[in-house]
């Protein structure tokens, strides 16, 4: 006996239909979970250098100063999977000594926008430039000008953390299609840099930075 129009063969239609569309969500379900929670990271970063010239602390008086600088720093961002193509969006960044801020924002940010594909590491250039662009410095609270300079005299050398908010694009790519999601990461970047008597210091560290999804 002929099949009449929307019997069995319609509802098996409908049943595979409806089979493929649970395995799509299921699918992209289980690699969104993969992908952001059983993964320390979306992405990683290292420090590759820092170049420090014209650090001093200029005193105004007991409780403020002024720290005029130039601090380029460069870092290597990159992939621990090859899950997901990332657009780097945007990068906020900001300087810290002793969890006081002396650099408000990057003056310089190079690329700022990208799109990386692969796991290889991609090179992100920072500059900090205080006190040379008409500028007079940034000032500080007098106890953390005070611990600065005694970190340059008695010790040699400044330890700075650098702070990174980085909004993210991911499209994740698994076998019956793709996903599409917006992220934001944090990166912390602790750099100990050798000062000479002049301000100027340069590291090559290498030294990899903590990331927070």
């Amino acid at each position: 006996m002929p099949t009449m129009p929307g019997g069995s063969g319609d509802n098996s239609d409908k049943l595979w239909v409806a089979y493929l569309c649970v395995q799509f969500v299921v699918g992209g379900a289980f690699l969104l979970y993969a992908l952001l929670y059983t993964q320390p990271s979306l992405i990683g970063a290292t420090v590759d250098s820092a170049t420090l010239s014209r650090l001093t602390v200029v005193s105004n008086n007991a409780s403020a100063a002024t720290v005029p600088y130039h601090l380029s720093v460069r870092l290597k961002l990159y992939k621990p999977g090859d899950e997901a193509n990332i657009y780097y969006d945007a990068m906020d960044a900001e300087l810290r000594f002793r969890g006081a801020i002396i650099g408000p924002a990057a003056n310089d940010t190079s690329p700022s926008v990208f799109l990386q594909r692969s796991k290889a590491g991609r090179d992100v250039n920072l500059e900090f430039d205080y006190g040379r662009r008409g500028g007079g410095g940034v000032s500080v609270a007098g106890d953390v000008a005070a611990e600065l300079e005694k970190e340059m005299r008695s010790v040699g050398r400044v330890t700075m953390e650098l702070e990174l908010d980085v909004l993210l694009r991911l499209r994740v790519r698994y076998v019956e299609g793709g996903l599409k999601l917006r992220q934001k990461a944090r990166i912390w970047c602790s750099m100990s840099i050798p000062v000479k008597p002049d301000g100027r210091g340069a590291l090559a560290s290498g030294d990899r930075c903590r990331v927070k999804n």
